[in-house]
C-alpha cells in the first residue's frame, strides 16, 4: 500500500516487520511527498492521480514508481512510502493508502513457497521394501494356485479331492487354482506389514517425547526448551550429510557488544568494560532489573546527580574515575533500564548491549570538554584539536543511525521532548506547523515545479531559508549562544583561520557560554529512553555513546536532539539520511550544526571503502596533511588489529560543507530523486559526490559475540561427517571473521574467495581450480569420481582443508543452469562455504539445488523470517528461537533455543532415533515373513487349498497383540550407545549418515533369515509327530508356541540394551499368550470334530514332548543369528560394538580409551594432510593465474 496520509504530525507511520524479516524494531515509513502537508485524511474517493509501479516481484528491499498527477508533474515512489503486507503499523493512529498489490501478488505472498510436506528417507526406503513384500506375496500366491491346479489335475480321478458343486458339476482346476490365488492372497496377506505404519507412528511419538524431556535442551533464560513441530522426521536427523546456517542470530547472539575504539590515532581499549564482558553472565529475564542493581553496585557504581563536569579540573584519580565510570553505567540504567519492561520486548537492549563501562582514559579527556576554554592561548591548541576529534567522533555515533527513540513504560510510543523554554505544547506544535512547509525535509519532500527553478535560486538566498525553523524552534538561551555562534563564524580573523574550517571548533568554544544555559538540563533527571534500531550495530553504538553522557534524546524527520555532556541540548537540524547500501558500504547523514550553522556530514563505513574516501595531501593545509596521515596510519592499524580480533570494524568520518557546495549538490540529489528511469544508479552518483574528501575522526571494533558451544557444535558435526554451509546477507569481512571464530574455517585452511562479474568468468575459474585439484587428487585416489558425494575428496580425505567464499552476486551467476554441476563440484572439494549477501530466496535455491543434484540429506537452520525458505525447502528445518521474531520457529520442524543444542539433537537424538527405527522396521519384515512362512509350508502338504493349521482368531490376535508390543518399546528404549559416548566421539554418526544399519543387503538378509528360521519352526514339529496322528490344530499350536518363543527372543537377541522394560514387556507378552490359548481353548468349541481348538493348550502343558519340541526349535532356529553376533563382537567389531564397550569401562578407563580413540583420528589425519599438502601449491598457482578475470584470493590464514 502506497501511504498517502499518517496521522502523524511529520508524516511518518512506524511500523514493525517481524513476520516478513523477523526484526521486532520499529521502521519508518513515510508520506508520499506532497501529500504530508495535508491537515486532514485524505478521502480516496478524491483521489485523482495516477500511480504507475513496476511488476510484483518478490524483493522487499526495493520498489519503483512515481505518481503522476493532473498537471503531468511526477513524483518518485521508493520503498519508504510503501506499507507491505504483513508489517504492523505501530505509534500511529490512522494511515490512508493506495493498494498497489493485492493477494498473491504481494511481497510477502511472492516470497512464501508455501506448505511442504516432508517425507523422511527411511520412510521412502520402506516404501520400497514393501513393494518388494508384495511382489514376494504374489510369487507365493502364485505357486499355491499352480500347486493347487497340478494337484487336482493329478488327482482327478479320486473323489475326495474333486468335491462338484451344487449343480453337479466339477470345478476345471485352472478356475480352481484361479479361486485360490485370491484365497492364498486373503490368508498371506500378512505378509505386507500394515501394521508396521501404525508401530512406526506410535514409536517416532514415544521418540519425539524422549526428544523434548530432555532437560539439556532447556533454556532457563528464555524459560524455553526444544519444540518438536514434526513427527514423522525424527529419524532424519541421523542422517544429516549438509547443514546450511544462517549467521546472525543463528550462530551469533545477534547482541552486538561495543569493545573497542580509536579517535584521532589514539585506541581506547576499554579494559574494564571487557572485564565485564568476561565476567558476564546473562541473568533472567524476570529479574533483569534487579540484577541489574546488583551489578552497578558490585563495580562501585552510584548515580550522577547533579554533577557539574566543569568543576573537575584536578587529575582524577582511581577512585573519581570509578565514580564517573559507575555514574555513566547508572544513568544509562536509570534511562532505560528502571521500570523498563523486559529486555525481550525491545530488540537489542540486553544489559550486555547497554552497559557499556567507558574507558577511564578517555572519560578523563571527556571532562575536558566542559572544564577547558580553547579559546584562551594557543598552547592548548593541540589538547583542543584532540578533543574536537573526540566530539565530533562521539555526535557521529549518535546521530549517523536511523535509531527510533521511545519511553521504556511504553515501548512503542514515540518519544517527544518537552521545550527547554517557557511555551506551552500547544503553542509548540502550533510552531512546527507553521515552519514545517520551510524545513529541508519539506522542500525535499514538496513537489518541485522544475530543477531549473531552484538551480535558479541563490545559494545564499536558499540556505538562509534553510535555517529559519531551526533559529525558531530554539530555544532562548541555545538561540542567543547560536547568535554568537554565526557571528563568530562570519569573523574572517586569522585566529579562526588557524583551525581547520572542517573541524568546527567554534561549537566548542562557545561550550563555556553554554553552561549556564544547561546547568538546569544537568540537575534534572533525565527522561527514560529506549532505542530501537534496525541493526544490532546502530544499537551498540549508541549505547557506547550514552555511557559517555552523548545522548540521543529524540528524533524526527527534521531534526535530531543530542544531549552532550557540558554542550548541553543539541537540535541539529537532519537534513537528508543516505542510507546504507552494498555497494557504498557506508551510511551518512547531513546535518546543520546548531552552533556553527555550517552543513556536516557524518559518514560511517567498512574500512575497505572509507579509507579510499579520505582528504589527500594536496587537499589538507600542510600544517594539517602530515597529522591527518598520522592518524590514517595508526587507525589503520588499529582496524587490522580489531579484525584479527574477530571484531566487526567500522570508520568514523566527518565533512563540513559551505552553503553554495551543499545547495549545488542538493540540486543534484533532488532531480535524483525525483527521476524515474535509474533512479538508483543517479541517487548512488549522488551519494559517492557528497561522500570524497573526508575527515578520519576514528574507528570502533564492535563484537557480534558467538553464542554459547558453537565452536565446539561445529568442530563435533564436522567430525560427523557433517558439511556445513553459512548462508547470511553481511558482508564477506565479517562473514570470514564469524566463519573463523566459530571454527568454520582454520587458520591453515586454503580460502578461496570467489567474486566474478560475469558467467564466462565464474566458469573459467572454477574450471581452473578444479583443474588443479582434480590433477593432485588423480595422483593420490587415481579413479575416484569427484561428483559422488560418498567419495568426495573432502570426505575421504580429512586432511584436505579448503574453503570457498562467495558472495550474492557471483551466486547469480553459478546458479545458472550451465554452472551448477561445475559449482557442486567445486564445493564438495571444500569443507566449508560461506556464502555473503545472500538473499532469502538464493539460500532456498542452494538448499534446493544440493539435494535434489547430490541427494544429499540437508538440514537448514534460521532464526528469521529471511530463513524460512530455506527451512521449508530442506529435508529438515530447524528454527532458533532468538530476537528475530518467531517466522523461523512456526515454518520449522523442530525450534531450539540455541545452535550449541543440534550437537545432541544430531549426534544423539538422531543417532538414536535412526537406528532404533531402523533397527524395529527390520525386525517387522522379519516377523512378518517368518509368521506367514508357516502358512506357506502348510500348503505343501494340504493340496495348497489355502487352509490354515492355526485357528484364525489366534492367526488374527498374534500380529495385533502377542508380538505388538515388544517391537515398539525396541524401537524407542533401545540404546545402543550411551549419550556421553557419542557427544564424546562424533565419528560414531557417521554410521547412521551412511545408512549402515538400512543397507538393500540388510534388507534381504533379514527376509532370508526369517525364511530359514520358518523352516525350522515348521519342520522340527514336522518330523517329530510325523506318522502321528496328532490333529491339525494340535499341530498348529504347537507351531505358533515355538514361533513366538522364537521371534521375541530374536528381538532379545538385536537388543542392545535390556532393560527392565524389555524383560516385563517380553515376559508379559508370552504370559499373555498362554493365558489367552488356555482360556480360549476352555472355552470355545466347533461343529467339527476334527478341528476343534477346546482343550489343546491344556494338553500341551502336560505333554513333555511339546517342551521339548519348543526348545529344541527355538534353539536351532536362533543359532545362525546368535553365531553371527557373537563373531561380530569378538573378531569383526563395528565402532557402535566398540563404543558400547566404553560404556561397561570405569570413568577412568573410559576417558584414556577415548584420548587413545581421539589420537588416533589425529595421526590419521596428519598423515593425510602431509600426503595431500603438495597439491596446495599447484591450486595456488592456477588460482593466481586468473586473478585478472576474477577475484579468487587463495590464502592460508585470515584474509582481514
Amino acid at each position: 500500500m502506497v501511504l498517502l496520509y499518517s496521522s502523524d504530525l511529520n508524516g511518518i507511520c512506524y511500523i514493525e516487520t517481524a513476520s516478513l524479516d523477523g526484526e521486532t524494531n520499529l521502521k519508518q515509513r513515510q508520506v508520499v511527498r506532497g501529500y504530508s502537508e495535508q491537515v486532514s485524511e485524505i478521502d480516496p474517493e478524491k483521489f485523482s492521480s495516477r500511480i504507475e509501479c513496476e511488476s510484483p516481484n518478490n524483493d522487499l528491499g526495493h520498489f519503483r514508481g512515481f505518481v503522476e498527477h493532473s498537471n503531468k508533474d511526477r513524483v518518485g515512489l521508493s520503498k519508504e512510502n510503501l506499507l507491505l503486507r504483513g508489517c504492523t503499523v505501530r505509534n500511529t493512529e490512522a494511515v490512508v493508502g493506495i493498494v498497489v498489490y493485492a493477494g498473491h501478488e504481494t511481497k510477502a505472498m511472492l516470497n512464501n513457497t508455501g506448505p511442504h510436506y516432508k517425507r523422511s528417507k527411511l520412510e521412502r526406503k520402506v516404501n520400497t521394501d514393501i513393494l518388494w513384500c508384495v511382489l514376494l506375496l504374489i510369487l507365493m500366491c502364485l505357486t499355491g494356485a499352480i500347486g493347487h491346479g497340478i494337484w487336482l489335475s493329478r488327482y482327478s480321478e479320486v473323489p475326495f479331492f474333486t468335491i462338484p458343486e451344487p449343480g453337479g458339476k466339477l470345478i476345471p482346476p485352472a478356475l480352481a487354482a484361479f479361486n485360490v490365488f485370491w484365497t492364498m492372497i486373503i490368508l498371506l496377506q500378512v505378509l505386507i506389514p500394515i501394521s508396521l505404519y501404525v508401530s512406526i507412528e506410535i514409536v517416532k511419538l514415544g521418540q519425539i517425547y524422549l526428544i523434548q524431556n530432555d532437560i539439556d535442551f532447556y533454556r532457563e533464560t528464555t524459560d524455553s526448551t526444544i519444540q518438536c513441530r514434526a513427527l514423522n522426521i525424527a529419524e532424519d536427523l541421523g542422517q544429516i550429510q549438509y547443514i546450511f546456517s544462517d549467521k546472525t542470530g543463528t550462530l551469533t547472539e545477534n547482541k552486538m557488544v561495543f569493545r573497542r575504539c580509536s579517535i584521532a590515532g589514539q585506541e581506547y581499549c576499554h579494559e574494564e568494560n571487557a572485564k565485564r564482558l568476561e565476567s558476564y553472565q546473562e541473568v533472567d529475564s524476570e529479574d533483569e532489573d534487579s540484577a541489574d542493581r546488583q551489578c552497578g553496585s558490585s563495580m562501585h557504581m552510584s548515580k550522577w546527580q547533579g554533577h557539574d563536569c566543569r568543576a573537575v579540573n584536578e587529575p582524577l584519580n582511581r577512585k573519581s574515575l570509578s565514580l564517573l565510570s559507575g555514574s555513566h553505567s547508572a544513568l544509562g540504567r536509570e534511562d532505560g533500564g528502571r521500570d523498563a519492561p523486559r529486555s525481550g520486548h525491545v530488540a537489542f537492549s540486553s544489559p550486555i548491549e547497554t552497559d557499556v563501562v567507558p574507558d577511564t582514559q578517555l572519560l578523563k579527556k571527556f571532562s575536558q570538554i566542559s572544564s577547558h576554554s580553547y579559546d584562551q592561548s594557543e598552547a592548548s591548541s593541540k589538547l583542543s584539536l584532540e578533543t574536537m576529534y573526540i566530539t565530533d567522533f562521539f555526535l557521529a555515533l549518535a546521530i549517523c543511525n536511523t535509531v527510533v527513540v521511545s519511553v521504556p513504560s511504553q515501548p512503542h510510543q514515540k518519544m517527544r521532548l518537552s521545550s527547554l523554554g517557557r511555551m506551552p505544547i500547544k503553542s509548540l506544535e502550533e510552531i512546527r506547523q507553521m515552519f514545517q512547509r520551510l524545513s529541508v525535509r519539506r522542500l525535499s519532500s514538496s513537489p518541485l515545479p522544475s530543477v531549473k527553478e531552484s538551480s535558479s535560486e541563490s545559494p545564499s538566498s536558499f540556505v538562509s531559508k534553510l535555517s529559519v525553523f531551526r533559529m525558531k524552534m530554539a530555544s532562548p538561551a541555545l538561540d542567543e549562544a547560536a547568535q554568537r555562534a554565526a557571528e563568530l563564524h562570519n569573523m574572517d580573523s586569522p585566529e579562526n583561520s588557524q583551525v581547520p574550517q572542517e573541524l568546527d571548533m567554534v561549537n566548542v568554544a562557545v561550550g563555556c557560554e553554554y553552561n549556564s544555559a544547561t546547568s538546569s538540563i544537568e540537575l534534572s533527571p533525565l527522561p527514560k529512553l529506549c532505542y530501537e534500531a534496525e541493526s544490532p550495530d546502530e544499537a551498540a553504538l549508541v549505547h557506547a555513546a550514552r555511557a559517555y553522557r552523548c545522548i540521543l534524546q529524540s528524533r524526527t524527520p527534521d531534526q535530531v536532539t543530542v544531549d552532550f555532556p557540558g554542550l548541553g541540548s543539541l537540535k541539529f537540524q537532519l537534513l537528508h539520511i543516505l542510507p546504507f547500501d552494498s555497494v557504498r558500504k557506508r551510511m551518512s547523514v547531513v546535518v546543520r550544526h546548531p552552533v556553527s550553522n555550517k552543513v556536516v556530514v557524518y559518514t560511517k563505513g567498512a574500512d575497505s571503502v572509507m579509507m579510499d574516501l579520505l582528504r589527500t595531501a594536496s587537499e589538507v593545509d600542510t600544517n594539517n596533511s602530515e597529522m591527518e596521515q598520522k592518524i590514517k596510519e595508526r587507525t589503520q592499524k588499529h582496524l587490522d588489529d580489531y579484525a584479527r580480533r574477530g571484531l566487526r570494524t567500522l570508520c568514523i568520518a566527518k565533512k563540513a560543507m559551505s552553503d553554495a557546495e551543499y545547495a549545488e549538490w542538493l540540486n543534484h540529489h533532488f532531480s535524483a530523486e525525483t527521476s524515474i528511469d535509474n533512479r538508483e544508479e543517479l541517487l548512488l552518483e549522488s551519494a559517492i559526490r557528497l561522500e570524497t574528501e573526508l575527515t578520519l575522526l576514528g574507528a570502533t571494533g564492535i563484537e557480534d559475540r558467538l553464542q554459547e558451544g558453537v565452536p565446539d557444535t561445529i568442530q563435533a558435526l564436522r567430525k560427523a561427517g557433517i558439511k556445513i554451509w553459512m548462508l547470511t546477507g553481511d558482508k564477506r569481512e565479517t562473514a570470514v571473521n564469524i566463519a573463523y571464530a566459530c571454527k568454520l574455517l582454520e587458520p591453515d585452511d586454503i580460502i578461496f574467495t570467489l567474486k566474478s562479474q560475469n558467467k564466462d568468468a565464474c566458469a573459467l575459474m572454477m574450471g581452473k581450480i578444479l583443474e588443479g585439484i582434480q590433477k593432485n587428487a588423480s595422483k593420490k585416489q587415481p579413479g575416484q569420481k569427484l561428483g559422488n558425494v560418498s567419495a568426495s575428496l573432502s570426505t575421504q580425505s580429512p586432511g584436505f582443508s579448503a574453503g570457498l567464499v562467495i558472495d550474492g552476486w557471483t551466486l547469480e551467476h553459478v546458479l545458472h543452469d550451465s554452472l551448477q554441476n561445475i559449482f557442486l563440484e567445486l564445493t564438495e572439494k571444500c569443507r566449508a562455504v560461506v556464502c555473503c549477501r545472500a538473499t532469502p530466496l538464493q539460500k532456498s535455491v542452494l538448499v534446493r539445488l544440493v539435494r535434489s543434484k547430490l541427494k544429499a540429506m540437508t538440514l537448514a537452520v534460521g532464526d528469521g523470517a529471511n530463513d524460512v525458505s530455506m527451512i521449508q525447502v530442506a529435508d529438515t528445518g530447524v528454527g532458533i528461537s532468538g530476537q528475530e521474531g518467531m517466522q523461523a520457529v512456526m515454518a520449522s520442524d523442530f525450534a531450539v533455543c540455541q545452535f550449541r543444542h543440534l550437537k545432541k539433537l544430531l549426534l544423539v537424538h538422531g543417532h538414536w532415533c535412526y537406528t532404533r527405527l531402523t533397527n524395529m522396521v527390520l525386525y517387522f519384515f522379519y516377523k512378518n515373513v517368518a509368521y506367514v512362512n508357516l502358512l506357506f509350508w502348510y500348503q505343501f502338504f494340504c493340496g495348497f487349498s489355502g487352509t490354515s493349521m492355526t485357528d484364525y482368531w489366534i492367526l488374527i490376535l498374534f500380529n495385533l497383540l502377542f508380538t505388538s508390543v515388544p517391537p515398539i518399546i525396541y524401537g524407542v528404549l533401545d540404546k545402543d550407545v550411551s549419550a556421553e559416548v557419542l557427544l564424546q566421539l562424533p565419528q560414531l554418526y557417521m554410521m547412521s549418515q551412511k545408512s549402515l544399519a538400512y543397507l538393500p543387503s540388510t534388507f534381504w538378509i533379514t527376509l532370508l533369515d526369517a525364511f530359514y528360521q520358518s523352516i525350522v519352526c515348521f519342520f522340527v514339529p514336522y518330523f517329530t509327530y510325523y506318522g502321528s496322528d496328532i490333529d491339525i490344530f494340535s499341530f498348529g499350536n504347537l507351531i505358533n508356541t515355538a514361533a513366538l518363543f522364537i521371534i521375541l527372543f530374536h528381538l532379545l537377541i538385536e537388543c542392545k540394551s535390556v532393560t527392565w522394560i524389555h524383560t516385563v514387556v517380553v515376559v508379559g507378552s508370552i504370559l499373555f499368550y498362554f493365558v489367552f490359548t488356555l482360556a480360549f481353548g476352555a472355552t470355545c468349541k466347533t461343529q467339527n470334530p476334527s478341528s476343534n481348538p477346546y482343550w489343546i493348550m491344556e494338553q500341551h502343558m502336560t505333554d513333555p514332548v511339546f517342551y521339548l519340541v519348543c526348545l529344541l526349535t527355538t534353539c536351532v532356529a536362533l543359532l545362525p543369528r546368535y553365531l553371527l553376533r557373537v563373531l561380530q563382537g569378538t573378531l569383526f567389531p563395528s565402532q557402535v560394538l566398540r563404543a558400547k564397550h566404553l560404556d561397561r569401562l570405569t570413568p577412568k578407563e573410559q576417558r584414556e580409551a577415548i584420548k587413545r580413540w581421539r589420537d588416533d583420528c589425529v595421526v590419521n589425519c596428519r598423515v593425510e594432510l602431509h600426503a595431500t599438502s603438495g597439491s596446495f601449491s599447484s591450486v595456488t598457482g592456477a588460482v593466481s593465474e586468473e586473478e585478472s578475470v576474477a577475484s579468487v584470493l587463495p590464502t592460508s590464514k585470515t584474509p582481514l
